[in-house]
Parts: C-alpha cells; structure tokens; sequence
C-alpha cells in the first residue's frame, strides 16, 4: 500500500510513503510511475485528496473556486490517467474516488465544493463505461459527515453583507455535525472493503442515514428536496 501527499508522514506500518503533489501533473505521473517501477502493477487507486471551501458564490474568488476543482476533481483526474495504462495493461483493476453526499444533495454556502462532488460523481459514471472493457471498474463513495481533519483545513470566505449571518450559521451547522459525525477509522474501513471488490454500484453512499438521504434524492421531487437541504443550511 502506498499513500501520496504533499508531506512526508510518520511511518505506519505496511505503507509505503510517496511525495506528490496532486495538483501537479508531472509529480503524479512520477508517483505512479515509481509505484510500478518497484511493485510491477498497481490493483487499486483510490483518489482521495481534496478540501473544502465554504461561502456566498458572489463572494467566493474565482482562485478560490478553481482551486477547489483544481484538487478535488482534477486531481483525481491525474490520478486515474497516470494508473489507467497500468491496469490496462495488466488486464484490470479497481479505481475508487471520494465524493460526497454534497454531490447529488449540493449544499448551499458549500456551493464550489458541491460542484467538484457533482462532477466526480459524472466523472465517474462516465469513465466506468470507457475502461470497463479493460477490466477496470470504477465507483464513487458518498461520504456524509466524518470528524477529520477536514473541518479545521476548510477555507472560509465569511463575508454576509445581505445575507444577514445566514452563511456563519450555515457554516457553524456544518462545522458541528462534521465534528461529530463518523470517525475516520469507519469511514476507512468501509472504503477499503469497497476498493477490494472487483465491481459495485457506481455511486455507493456511506452511512446509514446518508444511504437514505440518497434514496430520498431519487424518490422525492427536485424542487422539494432542495428546500428542506435549504431549511437546514440556508436559513
């Protein structure tokens, strides 16, 4: 097992470290080159890196915005690009991207961040068709609310002018339900028994009540659906 981030991390057993940076097309390909270079094929990607910003969208910068998408979709992007020629050539493999619940339910004052859930999610969808010939399957999990280190790291343009404290409450709401949401060992142990099945359903929710919030994004109409996400996290 290898795992790839900006900064080298205290050694844990049975993973090997890799630096990368995710945003940077030639790191990556190096990363993944050097994985197949020792190991002689890669089984499993799973394409996890990503942030959160959080803000009105008229006050959200548009760096900040591509920034989101530069890691959270692109990101994986490169990823599976640099691992695809590896898995094709071995005859298959197993690619898992993170997205969110966000990504079919998009949150409001958590708008770019929903975006990148949303286009993983067609990412997806999309590239399951193109490299399934090859033996290579492709999911999305669509985690709710996990207690990690993504609350403290999220970047928040807090700016209300009209919106009269409607974005620091919505923030605050999602800020706590994160912080006592699912521990990260859950959460792991559920993605790495995904990753290790050789096929599943495309965009697989994690998380009892965030299965139903994704039934009930399939069952209840649009317009309602997207008012009571609004009574939670616009009022």
């Amino acid at each position: 097992v290898y795992e790839l981030s900006r900064h080298a991390k205290e050694g844990t057993p049975g993973v090997e470290h890799l630096t990368a940076d995710m945003t940077d097309e030639a790191s990556v390909q190096a990363a993944v080159a050097e994985v197949e270079r020792r190991e002689g094929r890669i089984d499993i990607l799973v394409c996890n890196a990503g942030f959160g910003i959080s803000g009105a969208a008229e006050y959200t910068s548009p760096d900040d915005a591509h920034a989101q998408l530069e890691l959270n979709l692109y990101g994986a992007d490169r990823a599976a690009r640099a691992v695809i020629p590896v898995m094709r050539a071995q005859g298959g493999g197993r690619i898992v991207c993170m997205s969110s619940i966000a990504g079919i339910l998009p949150i409001p004052f958590q708008l770019w961040y929903s975006v990148s859930k949303a286009a993983i999610n067609a990412y997806v969808l999309a590239l399951q068709n193109e490299v399934r010939p090859f033996g290579i399957s492709v999911c999305a999990v669509m985690p709710g609310d996990i207690s990690s280190g993504f609350t403290s790291n999220r970047k928040k343009t807090l700016r209300e002018d009209a919106y009269g404290g409607r974005v620091a409450r919505s923030v605050a709401k999602m800020e706590h339900d994160e912080e006592t949401g699912m521990s990260p060992e859950t959460a792991g142990e559920f993605i790495a028994k995904t990753a290790l099945r050789k096929s599943s359903r495309p965009l697989i929710a994690l998380g009892l009540p965030y299965k139903a919030a994704a039934a009930a994004a399939k069952l209840l109409p649009r317009r309602l659906s997207n008012r009571i996400i609004g009574m939670m996290y616009a009022k």
